[in-house]
């Protein structure tokens, strides 16, 4: 059925909307880098916590009508977030963090090198006045996030652990010094990292998870199991951090990206 209508725009409609403009400038001038690693049975994860198991309830391969998969797993589970209810009875859950604090400015504290001699090797406040001499202090709001190089080691889970004869863990954290700094002098909103834990594999191995306790307890999120942190600048991007919103839910696996310029 053919239809005589005119559609042509009216003459009053003559500018792209502000947001619309943007979006288009944004795309056409930076670069998109996916920072989450897709999760899937048998990848790294916490030790206490059981593998994923994944079904399929209606299977077009059996002669259903579309697929649909079942996934059992923990909150904590791949690239994931940990709001403050993780560690702390009564804070605030997955939902009642506001989208707000999901576009950020994102800094990286880059310890690579340091970490390729020294698996147990934390940021100090060395690194990061550093990173002020080369772009200026923190901004407040931030998304800091730690660079190590730990995230090539996905997703074999014996490298993640990297654990010794005794059992001992060793592989990057965060350190307090650089967590006091970055929460009470420069006021950032969140943190994040390649490695399982914040706290070093040497504090984890030992049953010391105090740094993790100490940025919940300050009612800040994180996210955990970072990827492709060296394909992004480690000053000037903007990052994304997104996630189910279950209430009242105690984790989840996130979805992250940044948007930055090409070096």
């Amino acid at each position: 059925m053919t239809s005589n209508t005119d559609f042509t725009v009216p003459d009053t409609v003559t500018a792209e909307p502000p947001l619309w403009a943007l979006h288009r400038e944004l795309i056409g001038q930076t670069v998109r880098t996916d920072l989450t690693h897709a999760f899937h049975p048998g990848q790294p994860h916490f030790p206490a916590f059981p593998d994923e198991q994944r079904e399929m309830p209606f299977d077009m391969s059996r002669g259903d009508g579309f697929n649909v998969h079942r996934y059992t797993i923990v909150g904590q589970w791949g690239t994931h977030v940990d709001p403050p209810v993780h560690f702390v009875a009564g804070a605030r859950a997955l939902d009642e963090i506001p989208v707000d604090e999901m576009i950020l400015p994102l800094v990286v504290l880059d310890i690579t090198e340091r970490v390729a001699g020294d698996p147990d090797a934390v940021p100090t406040l060395d690194d990061v006045a550093a990173w002020e001499a080369r772009h200026g202090r923190i901004p407040r709001g931030a998304f800091v996030a730690l660079r190590t190089g730990w995230s090539r080691r996905w997703p074999d889970p014996a490298a993640m652990a990297n654990k010794d004869e005794a059992g001992v863990s060793h592989c990057p954290g965060w350190s307090a010094e650089v967590l006091r700094h970055l929460f009470e002098e420069a006021g950032v909103t969140a943190i994040g990292h390649e490695q399982t834990d914040t706290d070093p594999g040497l504090a984890t191995s030992a049953g010391d998870f105090g740094l993790e306790d100490y940025v919940l307890r300050r009612d800040r999120w994180q996210i955990e199991l970072l990827a492709n942190l060296d394909g992004v600048p480690e000053a000037g991007a903007l990052i994304v951090a997104t996630w189910p919103k279950p209430q009242g839910g105690s984790g989840f696996p996130a979805r992250v990206f940044a948007l930055h310029h090409a070096d």
